[in-house]
């Protein structure tokens, strides 16, 4: 069955959540940590608003998600423009398809789109190495008090 990607719906809400959980109950992290934050990862209808949101549908079933909005320049490298990958979930059963891939390439399509230099990703650890193999790299860490962690940029305008 085809994959079709478009844009997410109020209506989709509870089944792009369910993905995200799906995904998140595999990361590599306490049970009671991955329990305690679940929720914080979830889309309402003010997510709707504010990220642009692409869900990735097989038939009736959404498998992934992705939703990205505008970087803070003070993330990006040398003040760029950007977008800020805000999530990027696969559900477990889909996973390995290119999937993941393909959201991220719809990530920087928009990028390009809106003329902005590159896309900002503040990863989950599990995520390091597929965001690499896509072409990101980690930016330094110049305070660690405010610099998240596990951050990569990609430079699309190049």
């Amino acid at each position: 069955m085809a994959i079709q990607i478009k844009i997410a719906k109020q209506t989709e809400l509870d089944g792009i959540n369910h993905v995200i959980e799906a995904a998140i109950m595999q990361w590599k992290l306490p049970e009671r940590v991955k329990r305690l934050s679940l929720a914080s990862y979830f889309y309402n209808e003010l997510d709707l608003k504010h990220f642009e949101i692409l869900v990735a549908k097989q038939g009736e079933k959404n498998i992934a998600v992705t939703s990205w909005e505008a970087a803070d320049s003070k993330d990006t490298p040398q003040y760029k423009t950007g977008l800020l990958l805000h999530g990027l979930y696969v559900h477990p059963d889909n996973q390995h398809q290119g999937l993941g891939t393909m959201l991220l390439q719809q990530a920087e399509n928009a990028v390009k789109d809106k003329g902005l230099s590159g896309l900002l990703v503040k990863a989950q650890p599990d995520a390091i190495d597929f965001f690499l193999h896509q072409g990101m790299h980690e930016l330094e860490i110049h305070n660690s008090s405010r610099d998240y962690a596990h951050r990569l940029w990609k430079d699309i305008s190049e």
